[in-house]
């Protein structure tokens, strides 16, 4: 059996790439790494970083035209800036709607080439990393359960029912899917979360206040901020 995963380079994906290399060797496993047109690529250096460190096989696709239509800040020709806040806060702010740095439907985008990559390749299983904490309040509808039981059922049907979707942390928070890294001796300081683009990262966007949090909460300072 081979597993396909989902690989950004960023702490919840690295983490499922581990699990996947636990489960089915190296050998077995496949990171898939899917450039957005995001306005910096320190998340594909970090992906190409932790693949050097694993040696596993590592396809790369971009897919930036797709989302030259959506005005999400994290693209690179959005005028939107990138917010400086928690993920609550901003939520306070959207009337129930996602956060300013939801890439519209790109899991479900993600997941559908995915598929297909891994029927070509002899896959029957694809890892993604997304958690709880992205899909509360409706931030990341796309990391829900609700929306990864309905695309695992899609492609599960889509595939002939030879290809389904492992989401291990979909039920989780980010402290505990660093609980189980800490344990898998995840690279955690090769791996890159902020959405700044910056040689250190910023501390303040909500991905690096939920990162930071995260690894406080299993008493230690996130590798990226040193001691």
């Amino acid at each position: 059996m081979k597993a396909l995963v989902l690989f950004s380079g960023g702490v919840d994906s690295t983490t499922a790439l581990a699990i996947a290399i636990d489960n089915y060797g190296k050998d077995n496993v496949i990171a898939l790494s899917i450039s957005y047109g995001q306005k910096h690529q320190k998340e594909i250096e970090a992906a190409n970083n932790i693949i050097s460190y694993y040696q596993v096989e590592h396809i790369y696709l971009d897919l930036t035209e797709i989302f030259a239509y959506s005005d999400c800040s994290l693209l690179q020709h959005s005028n939107r800036d990138i917010p400086h806040e928690s993920y609550a806060k901003q939520l306070a702010k959207t009337e129930g709607n996602p956060v300013s740095t939801y890439v519209p439907f790109r899991n479900g985008l993600f997941l559908s080439t995915a598929a297909s990559i891994a029927l070509s390749k002899n896959c029957s299983v694809i890892y993604y990393g997304a958690h709880s904490d992205d899909a509360a309040g409706n931030a990341y509808p796309d990391c829900s359960d609700v929306f990864n039981n309905a695309m695992n059922q899609a492609i599960y049907e889509g595939s002939g029912h030879q290809l389904e979707i492992r989401a291990p942390f979909v039920k989780m928070t980010k402290a505990q899917i660093v609980k189980i890294g800490l344990e898998l001796k995840v690279p955690y300081e090769l791996t890159w979360s902020c959405y700044e683009g910056n040689d250190k990262p910023c501390g303040t966007c909500g991905t690096c206040r939920d990162r930071q949090n995260a690894f406080l909460k299993n008493g230690i300072i996130d590798p990226l901020l040193g001691e």
